[in-house]
């Protein structure tokens, strides 16, 4: 089988608001979900070699579990692909569990793969197939930018930004667990009633409606920071690297610890590489990022495009 290739990118969330805990025992939860062009390369072959008999999923660096493999299974059980062992190679950009989504955007980058070289599936079941993997993995099918409710897995595609932004990543030395992250947030009792969801819904649909780079400041706004923060302190040295470093606005992505600094005003480009040269020293290291739309994620074929 020739090889198949993808991106997976990473996504920030602008605006992330928190409400009840559902019976599933899942937030509802309200965001928009910006893929960016920090990404991972993905790649599935064939895999002759496979000792099981199963699907290998290569992920160098990564231990445990991976939520691709768990895609790749899903795909075959729902569409009865039985084509032989496939060998899946994820070289990772995206750092770990820091709140961009890595995992979940492996996975359907998997989904896409798996439906490119089969032939089987279209978008709604790979979306259907997306939901039972994770909350963030629906809107990672198709990169872009998504209004996110459910759970994540309720999904409104929205206009891509007009003009595009600067986007500033910080990542942390540390990990955090999205699970802890989020059984913080519930002892400290945050989150909304559904009312109130609702009404915020309809406020940050709106403040993007025709495309707008971003929601204002009131509505760019994470829940899950103070939790994050009271659980990695150093996220507090993050953010005020990127204020310092220029940003116009800084704030956690997703359950952290990763920073993002957001470059919204004018000359984008000549700021965010002098906010990459004012953090040279940094460890981790400063990257530098952009939004993307659905054809990030292609999958292609060494001979082109699928």
């Amino acid at each position: 089988m020739t090889p198949w290739h993808a991106r997976a990118p990473a996504k920030i969330n602008l605006g992330l608001f928190l409400g009840p805990v559902r019976d599933d025992g899942r937030h509802q939860l309200l965001t928009i979900m910006q893929s960016i062009s920090l990404a991972d390369a993905l790649t599935l072959s064939a895999a002759p070699d496979a000792a099981s008999g199963a699907d290998v999923v290569v992920c160098e660096g990564v231990e445990g579990p991976n939520l691709a493999s768990a895609a790749l299974e899903a795909f075959r059980a729902a569409t009865g692909w039985d084509a032989p062992p496939q060998r899946l190679v994820i070289d990772k950009a995206i750092p770990v569990a820091a709140g961009l989504a890595g995992g979940s955007t492996d996975a359907a980058a998997a989904l896409r793969l798996a439906s490119a070289a089969s032939g089987l599936g279209d978008e709604a079941l790979l979306l259907a197939l997306a939901a039972g993997l994770g909350a963030d993995v629906p809107a990672q099918v198709r990169p872009g930018r998504w209004l996110a409710t459910g759970a994540g897995e309720v999904l409104q595609e929205l206009p891509d930004p007009n003009p595009a932004f600067g986007v500033l990543v910080l990542p942390s030395a540390q990990a955090l667990s999205t699970a802890a992250v989020y059984a913080e947030a519930d002892r400290r009792g945050v989150g909304r009633d559904l009312a109130h969801l609702r009404r915020l819904r309809r406020e940050l649909e709106a403040s993007v409606a025709f495309g707008q780079s971003v929601p204002g400041p009131e509505l760019l706004v994470n829940e899950l920071q103070d939790p994050a923060r009271a659980l990695c302190p150093t996220i507090d040295e993050g953010l005020a690297h990127a204020r310092d470093a220029g940003a116009d606005a800084a704030f956690v992505s997703g359950s952290g610890p990763t920073v993002v600094g957001l470059f919204l005003r004018a000359n984008v480009p000549a700021r965010l590489d002098r906010a990459l040269h004012a953090l040279s020293g940094r460890e981790p290291a400063a990257i530098a990022a952009g939004p993307v739309g659905g054809d990030a994620g292609l999958a292609v074929t060494d001979r082109g495009s699928g």
